[in-house]
């Protein structure tokens, strides 16, 4: 199941008694703890049927005298264990070494209670029999990180559901310039759509007002200008990150290039180079096909594995490996290789 379903049942009160939320991606985990925390029990009942913890402050007998009960002039209590991961788990197991109290608990579940573990930054030993039980008796969501090419398409979602538009090229600035972090990413749309109308579309114009983005000098108009090997635009683009280094970072300059260019030079691998199947096999929305197409044809296979390897080379005199020149000449030294 998804974040999204998991809080519908939620909500038609389709409840379980037990729930491992685990995952690489905090985003979601804390997208389902929270609505059961602060939703799923009218306020006049939380405060004798809803008990939350944290797994670097408890141990497991705790959890489990809590589990325990039964809800007090109510038909359910919630016992929330944040930071699970922090939490002394038991021995997992029930053979030889006698009883484990947190396996036998699982394996017959209250079911006025529901038990939420938030397990984050890492997957839960699926070997362990704590796991099977509570994916037999409860619900197990694995919170997988999403990959980046799939972040615009998860910010246009985003923004939908909160009855706003957002264009492509807006959506794919902000994933190039957020990341893959969806908290962070969720924060600044929403600090975003305080500033815009309901309704509206959000351009680019509303994140380079909001977010401090700049429409003109950015690292699409920079992949733009390098494309069509536009070298006065370029060394405009470079002036400027040099002139607003911590809007620019070198890092993020040169993860984003790496990005670009190692999709260029997926597009010479390509046979069917129409618009539709470039954007499927490349992984971009197809708005921006004709970059990509743009860019093939300005740079060779030959000439790509080289900006490649100069991106990797400038990656790590950026770093200061032999090299203390300043970002701002890296950078210039840079362009001029991938431009010549």
């Amino acid at each position: 199941m998804t974040a999204a379903e998991i809080l519908k049942d939620i909500k038609n009160r389709k409840y379980k008694p037990l729930y491992l939320l685990h995952g690489e991606e905090p985003y979601f985990i804390d997208l389902v703890s929270n609505y059961i925390e602060h939703s799923l029990l009218p306020e006049a009942e939380k405060g004798f049927n809803q008990t939350v913890v944290y797994g670097k402050d408890t141990e497991i007998m705790a959890v489990l005298n809590a589990a325990k009960r039964y809800p007090m002039m109510a038909d359910y209590q919630v016992v929330l264990v944040k930071e699970a991961q922090d939490m002394k788990w038991g021995k997992d197991d029930d053979g030889k070494k006698g009883i484990d109290p947190l396996l036998s608990y699982l394996e017959n579940p209250l079911s006025s209670t529901i038990l939420v573990f938030c397990y984050k930054y890492g997957k839960f030993d699926k070997r362990k029999k704590t796991y099977k039980a509570i994916e037999k008796n409860g619900l197990v969501f694995e919170s997988a990180p999403l990959y980046d090419s799939k972040i615009p398409a998860w910010i246009e979602g985003y923004i939908s559901d909160k009855g706003y538009k957002i264009n492509a090229q807006a959506s794919a600035m902000l994933s190039e310039y957020l990341g893959n972090d969806l908290s962070k990413v969720a924060n600044e749309l929403e600090k975003l759509m305080l500033n815009v109308t309901a309704g509206q579309e959000i351009t680019l114009k509303h994140i380079q007002d909001n977010i401090g983005i700049s429409k003109e000098y950015n690292v699409f108009e920079l992949q733009s200008a390098l494309s069509k090997k536009d070298a006065y635009k370029v060394n405009q683009i470079i002036n400027y990150f040099e002139a607003n280094p911590k809007a620019n970072p070198i890092v993020l300059v040169l993860g984003n290039l790496n990005n670009y260019f190692s999709k260029v030079l997926a597009y010479h691998y390509v046979k069917d180079k129409s618009q539709q199947n470039l954007a499927r096999e490349l992984g971009v929305n197809p708005y921006f096909v004709k970059d990509y197409e743009q860019a093939g044809r300005s740079y060779s296979y030959q000439k790509t594995m080289q900006i490649i390897s100069y991106l990797r080379e400038y990656d790590l005199k950026s770093k200061g490996v032999e090299s203390n020149a300043p970002h701002g000449e890296l950078m210039k030294e840079l362009m001029f290789k991938i431009l010549h």
